[in-house]
């Protein structure tokens, strides 16, 4: 069957797979807070000393608003509310502490958003600061945060830097204005530049840049010249997203345009295609689904020793079991269940200063999560999986090769007696092949679209 029939039968609804089970099948029921401890409990007892911890924070003030942007946010110019939610974030890490026996190894830490730059510099050290305080470093730790090109300033990056900080993303998104316009997203090329160039002085080791396609108004042209744009700094790593459109989600957030104006099926490949070749040709190298990085970053080494990982954060090069979201919206993932933060900031206030972990959802893993989610996380990681040993095999086994058998008629996977291969010019496909094994997902199709479209 040619490529472009392929796309054509398997571009539909699917999950992107930071997790499993995906945030819509998770228990109706939620998780009970003494759930959630216990699990969290149980793993760090196994993981701390080891693997350590990760931790992500959740910033979430912008500005304005993206409307390509799919996160949790709060829109405000208010800097004012910076401190307090500051004050909030290290308040909840404090009920975390006092369930500890012992003091965290931490071994990865993220800022993330909404825009962890909208904060002032000497107030994201109080915030780093008064967390390191607490914690034993993992002598492999690695600290990362996201910037806004617009507002990332030198000393942001050097405060940052200072507190052990060594890898940064930058938003890019795309160059052309008449796309920026249309995502509220205006920045140009010279604060794309001065923030790099700024980072790789200062000593960051890992520089970012997060590009998507399939963005209302975009071209081949406009992706030419993006990545070329791009090409020229030289970022250690390439995000390469397609654009969710998920306005049944978000709401107005993503009606900025017209349906009509975003580039569908074929046409919305050929952008991918385009940037994809281009990333090739000048020396990055595929690794994981949607990213690309220089053979010298530590994604590409970890990929090549099949430890990459992947969370809530996305692809990660540490493999940590425990990790513990902060801050509105935040989700944690003790490996054995799932739990969210609050979404609502004023809510997620309150419950923090009830001195209540401010937990408004979540899941308990099954038996049989466990097994799917690691198969999972094999397939998305490192585009492979084996059910050779008995820990992995599970009732339903026999019915997923059996719907892995299409995919297998069409090239996008090849199966053996005791596992499956994605074959490189399949990796567009993982999405759909991890659907095979969604057991939740085909036992409960949902009515209306939950998903962004997988290829």
């Amino acid at each position: 069957m040619r490529k472009t029939s392929l796309l054509q039968k398997y571009n539909v609804p699917g999950p992107r797979y930071t997790s499993y089970p995906t945030v819509p099948y998770w228990d109706e029921k939620g998780i009970s807070t003494k759930d959630w401890i216990q699990t969290f409990q149980r793993s760090f007892n196994e993981s701390n000393i080891e693997k350590g911890i990760s931790i992500y924070i959740h910033l979430p003030f912008c500005e304005s608003l993206c409307t390509f942007c799919a996160c949790h946010k709060y829109i405000t110019k208010r800097h004012e509310l910076e401190l307090p939610y500051i004050k909030t974030v290290l308040k909840e890490w404090k009920l975390y502490l006092d369930l500890l026996p012992e003091k965290p190894v931490l071994r990865e830490l993220h800022l993330g958003g909404g825009t962890p730059t909208f904060f002032e510099s000497e107030n994201l050290h109080s915030l780093i600061k008064g967390l390191l305080d607490s914690v034993v470093l993992h002598k492999e730790y690695e600290f990362s945060f996201e910037g806004h090109p617009n507002n990332t300033t030198e000393e942001h990056l050097q405060t940052l830097y200072n507190l052990g900080f060594t890898r940064v993303s930058f938003g890019v998104q795309d160059y052309t204005e008449k796309v920026q316009k249309a995502i509220n997203r205006i920045q140009s090329f010279e604060n794309v530049k001065n923030v790099t160039e700024w980072a790789r002085d200062i000593g960051y080791t890992s520089i970012s840049h997060d590009l998507i396609f399939g963005l209302p108004f975009q071209t081949v042209n406009n992706i030419i010249d993006t990545v070329k744009k791009t090409i020229e700094l030289k970022p250690d790593r390439i995000s390469f997203y397609s654009y969710a459109h998920v306005p049944w989600v978000k709401g107005v957030g993503q009606r900025g345009f017209v349906d009509d104006d975003i580039p569908k099926n074929n046409q919305k490949r050929k952008l991918y295609e385009m940037g994809k070749y281009m990333l090739l040709n000048f020396g990055y190298i595929e690794t994981g689904m949607d990213h690309f990085s220089l053979p010298t970053d530590s994604l590409f080494k970890t990929f090549e020793s099949a430890s990459l990982h992947r969370n809530f954060m996305g692809y990660t090069t540490n493999d940590t079991q425990l990790m513990i979201g902060l801050g509105m919206s935040a989700i944690s993932d003790s490996w054995y269940s799932f739990a969210q933060n609050e979404k609502s900031l004023t809510a997620y206030q309150e419950q923090v200063n009830k001195k209540q972990l401010p937990i408004i959802k979540g899941h308990l893993l099954s038996d049989e999560d466990l097994i799917i989610r690691r198969h999972i996380l094999n397939i998305m990681c490192h585009f492979e999986t084996s059910w050779l040993d008995s820990d992995l095999k599970f009732k339903d086994l026999t019915q997923v090769i059996v719907r892995l058998k299409e995919l297998e008629d069409d090239g996008l996977v090849l199966i053996t007696k005791n596992g499956l291969i994605v074959p490189k010019i399949a990796r567009a496909f993982v999405r759909n092949i991890c659907m095979a094994f969604d057991l939740r997902l085909v036992k409960n199709k949902p009515n209306t679209q939950l998903f962004s479209m997988t290829v």
